[in-house]
């Protein structure tokens, strides 16, 4: 799920403009608020087209409609599993419920102009109402209520879920570089391109 993230926040062109950015260089001090957050939606661009776009897949349009695919499916697999449950495993959250509430409340709570895969998970009941759940047990104080106070201090603390998550995405993807770097994947690629020279070395010398 960080590659569908990344997109939604910050590199989709609507969304980025009018609310990852501003949401950033709020809390940015001068003159970085003018820097990072055009540095971050580069990076993302960069991190999703390295991680996602092999083939067949070239062009960015073909990248996006993968990642919007495979979000869709998994949001509709965490939805059976979660079921009418309030957590995934039982009555109380464990660390499955924290990881997919990072990832889901700020896509259901933040008020995006670009929002296809919001809308989906709306059409998604179990999944809202986990969301909406945590939100109330763990992040509204007692008194704050509804109050624009209260809601000031959910959009804080979204704020700071959402750079939290972002920061593991990025620990994901230094894992998936390391990975693609070892020498049993450079092993691997080698032989498949070996392989890939002598059949069409074969097939150039085959009479017609």
């Amino acid at each position: 799920m960080p590659s569908f993230q990344l997109h939604t926040f910050w590199v989709d062109a609507e969304n980025y403009s009018n609310v990852t950015r501003p949401w950033f260089a709020s809390r940015t001090p001068f003159p970085l608020n003018f820097y990072l957050p055009c540095r971050q939606s580069s990076a993302a661009l960069n991190r999703i087209l390295l991680t996602k776009g092999e083939p067949p897949l070239h062009s960015i349009t073909e990248v996006e409609a993968k990642i919007y695919s495979d979000a869709k499916e998994c949001l509709n697999l965490l939805s059976h599993r979660l079921g009418t449950s309030q957590y995934f495993f039982g009555n109380k959250p464990t660390s499955l419920d924290a990881f997919v509430f990072g990832f889901l409340a700020p896509l259901h709570k933040a008020h995006l102009p670009s929002g296809q895969l919001q809308q989906h998970l709306k059409q998604l009941p179990s999944l809202a109402h986990f969301c909406d759940n945590i939100i109330s047990t763990y992040f509204i104080q007692d008194g704050l209520g509804s109050s624009p106070a209260g809601q000031d201090t959910v959009d804080a603390n979204l704020q700071k879920l959402t750079q939290l998550v972002n920061k593991e995405s990025n620990l994901i993807e230094k894992m998936d570089d390391n990975l693609r770097s070892s020498p049993q994947h450079r092993a691997r690629r080698s032989t498949n391109s070996n392989a890939s020279l002598v059949a069409e070395e074969s097939s150039s010398s085959t009479p017609a």
